[in-house]
């Protein structure tokens, strides 16, 4: 059937619907609201005066169905180009304008949803009869009832539609479609669990006879570029194999465009790929791995019937399927009435025989419909045998996937557990780290208070070092004086022991004593002044305390370097002329008679003196 047959039917149905009064014709208004829809869903020039032009004999009255035809086989399924439009959306129009007024709303409320009822409505198109008004007859809607129950993974019951069709004598030479979506929606044709799998086998069924796909499934392909294996999804049409990422078909990642001269190769296994084939086209060779041998094998054998399809210019693999039955009907009926038709003596002949000839004929005749009828019996057992070892397949290959569902299911709620663990785990982990990082920061405080402080001390131990040197280089200063000071001393006697020795008289220690008074200030032995060194090595903890002592050592130093330049300056003033000053007689006590003392003499004169009572000095 070509696209404008297929187009028609549900032309049909919209003229149809708008035919209020059942006259079998339409207004003209009407038609051209319904023009004026075609012509957008089509995609082709819209002409708004060609339908005015061509009914303008017409008296502006409605126009039938035979009226209508020419205009849209001129202006507008002529213009049509398959692959221009969405034969989807013109055929969902089309079901929109008619299942309104056709549709009762007890199907909406059965088993079909909206939407299956549109998809069943297509599938009836697809299979229903070339003649108006459209119907389907009882084996294609046997071969429709199969593949909605084969893809629900059932077996499908017959007995429901005998049953329907002995009791509606009516519905023998054909279904429309609204009575379909009737006694479907009502159960009345298939056995049916629930309503999703109802939908999901529709769905599965409209896509692969609707839109012409001969097979899909998951396969595992090498790239071009990286050349690295990835499963893709694959869909086969008549014309393409296209591949998506994924089942939903929402990411499409290529297409292989299949020509004349494209064709389908196994391949040795390699890089570890099993069940190897390729796609070969003028362009590259697509490489892609099957589940097994079984898929392989169907795979190869889809895309050659996908090239056949292309070479014989059929756009539907379905389509040559129905044609391919109705001629295999065609061929029984036609030896079905040859074979009556020579089974039934004229009664002619039958005068002519006599009674044996007859009897004899009438034997060979039951012979012969014997061993027809047990022909057919053969064949029916035989179909029924590969129909029960087909249903034992479906039964195993159900409980296979049922034990794997079970064993998903417990792998899920394994893997929940684990992940539910985990969780925990992780929050444990979480709040643990929280803690140590808590404690670091504390830590750090900590470190850096410590490190401060420490900081701190080492500026305080640094200044005191400081201190410390600055009196050590003070005391050194004060030493290196001393140390000056006495050579001084030193070099200053021996004038001193001259002099006295030439001019000056001995000096008593009455004149010692008068020159201390006059002073005011005691002399100040020299191991005195040398014998009281500052102590230098004293704790950090007190050192300001020996920072004032150490003043207090130095201020009392400096005070008796005084008295003693004082009692030095006393001693190197010269001695005034003898007749003018009183000697004192010399005591004999004197280490030295006759000679002046030497300052060291002196001192300890000095002091031997003042440690006399006052009786020894009045006498």
């Amino acid at each position: 059937m070509d696209l404008k047959s297929e187009l028609l039917k549900s032309v049909w149905y919209a003229f149809t619907s708008l035919d209020v009064e059942q006259s079998g014709k339409v207004s003209k208004s009407q038609l051209k609201v319904l023009s004026h829809n075609l012509y957008t869903v089509l995609n082709i020039p819209h002409d708004p005066v060609a339908l005015e032009e061509h009914f303008k004999d017409n008296n502006n009255g409605p126009v039938s169905s035979h009226g209508y035809m020419p205009y849209l086989n001129k202006y507008i399924l002529a213009k049509v180009t398959d692959g221009t439009f969405n034969k989807e959306i013109f055929d969902e129009l089309c079901w929109t304008m008619s299942s309104k007024k056709n549709c009762k709303p007890s199907v909406q409320q059965g088993l079909c949803s909206q939407r299956d009822c549109f998809k069943l409505f297509c599938l009836f198109n697809l299979l229903s009869e070339d003649c108006y008004p459209l119907v389907i007859i009882q084996p294609e809607l046997e071969y429709l009832l199969k593949k909605i129950s084969s893809a629900m993974s059932l077996e499908w019951d017959s007995t429901l539609l005998e049953e329907l069709l002995a009791q509606n004598v009516d519905l023998q030479d054909g279904v429309s479609v609204w009575e379909f979506l009737e006694h479907l929606s009502a159960g009345q044709l298939l056995h049916v669990e629930s309503k999703e799998a109802f939908s999901l086998a529709v769905d599965e069924v409209f896509m692969e006879m609707y839109h012409s796909i001969i097979k899909k499934g998951y396969l595992v392909k090498k790239g071009h570029v990286r050349r690295n294996w990835q499963e893709r999804w694959f869909v086969l049409k008549p014309g393409s194999l296209i591949y998506y990422v994924a089942e939903d078909l929402k990411e499409k990642k290529g297409e292989i465009l299949l020509e004349e001269s494209s064709v389908v190769e196994s391949v040795p296994d390699k890089e570890g790929r099993r069940c190897l084939f390729c796609v070969k086209t003028s362009v590259r060779t697509y490489e892609m791995s099957a589940s097994n041998l079984k898929q392989r094998v169907d795979w190869m054998q889809a895309i050659q019937t996908a090239f056949r399809l292309r070479a014989e210019g059929k756009s539907s693999l379905h389509q040559d399927l129905k044609l391919s039955r109705r001629k295999q009907r065609e061929t029984l009926q036609r030896s079905q009435s040859n074979q009556s038709t020579h089974n039934e003596p004229s009664a002619v002949e039958v005068s002519q025989h006599s009674a044996p000839e007859q009897q004899g004929e009438t034997e060979s005749l039951e012979q012969h419909i014997e061993s027809i009828i047990q022909k057919q019996r053969e064949v029916e057992a035989k179909r029924k045998e590969e129909e029960k070892q087909e249903h034992e397949k479906q039964q195993a290959i159900q409980r296979d996937l049922e034990k794997q569902l079970e064993e998903a299911k417990e792998a899920n709620e394994k893997m929940t557990v684990t992940l539910t663990e985990m969780e925990k785990e992780v929050q444990q982990h979480k709040k643990r780290i929280n803690e140590l990082e808590l404690t670091q920061v504390k830590l750090e405080e900590a470190l850096n208070t410590q490190i401060h402080a420490r900081l701190e001390e080492d500026r305080a131990r640094q200044e005191l070092e400081r201190q410390l040197a600055e009196e050590q280089k003070k005391l050194a200063d004060l030493l290196l004086l001393q140390q000056q000071m006495e050579m001084a001393s030193v070099r200053v006697e021996p004038q001193i022991s001259d002099d006295t020795s030439v001019e000056a008289p001995p000096i008593s220690q009455h004149a010692e004593e008068s020159s201390q008074q006059n002073t005011g200030e005691p002399l100040i032995p020299e191991m005195t002044f040398a014998s009281t060194p500052p102590n230098i090595q004293q704790p950090e903890e007190s050192h300001q305390n020996n920072t004032e002592r150490e003043l207090e050592n130095q201020s009392s130093s400096t005070q008796m370097m005084k008295h003693w330049k004082i009692q030095l300056n006393r001693l190197m003033k010269p001695i005034a002329p003898g007749d003018k000053v009183e000697h004192l007689p010399v005591k004999s006590g004197c280490p030295r008679k006759g000679h002046a003392l030497t300052s060291t003499e002196f001192i300890s004169k000095v002091q031997t003196g003042t440690a006399t009572p006052p009786q020894q000095q009045e006498e």
